[in-house]
């Protein structure tokens, strides 16, 4: 079965236009990684979890703070590699140095016998929408385009 993932893509609009929240993951594998490293922020759910509150959820465990109250925009579904990425958008404003993530235990470094414990995101930024698509995962890339369509038709948010 193929894995699914949902998540919540925060965006505000200000002076310089809209901008969204991606989050960096930590650990040494996307330590020194920027270009396509960044992400919704989102995680797994299985078909016994509802996929909006799988995405809350997930916000909540990867940025230490709830999801931000507000309409959701149902982007729909973008592909990354071997999963299936379920997203909502919502207007917000979030403080990104106030991140304060789960973390994940692995042995470090490899064949070293040495288990350490990482953040599972080490960082978010709010990024321009214009900027964002080179900064994420390749296969979460076409949610800016959602994003820009969805805010171009809704009349709601």
């Amino acid at each position: 079965m193929a894995k699914t993932s949902a998540g919540l893509l925060l965006f505000r609009r200000g002076d310089a236009g809209i901008e969204v929240l991606l989050v960096h993951p930590g650990g040494p594998f996307w330590a020194n990684k920027d270009e396509h490293a960044w992400s919704i922020p989102k995680g797994e759910y299985d078909e016994r979890d509802d996929p909006a509150e799988a995405a809350e959820r997930e916000f909540t465990e990867e940025l230490g703070s709830s999801a931000p109250a507000g309409p959701r925009l149902d982007l729909g579904e973008v592909k990354q590699s071997n999963k299936t990425v379920r997203v909502w958008a919502v207007e917000a404003d979030f403080d990104a140095a106030s991140v304060v993530s789960n973390t994940f235990e692995m042995e470090w470094p490899p064949k070293s016998g040495t288990m350490r414990r990482f953040p599972e995101i080490d960082r978010a930024a709010w990024f321009p929408l214009d900027d964002a698509p080179s900064k994420l995962h390749k296969g979460q890339a076409s949610v800016v385009t959602k994003l820009r369509v969805a805010l171009a038709t809704d009349t709601g948010v």
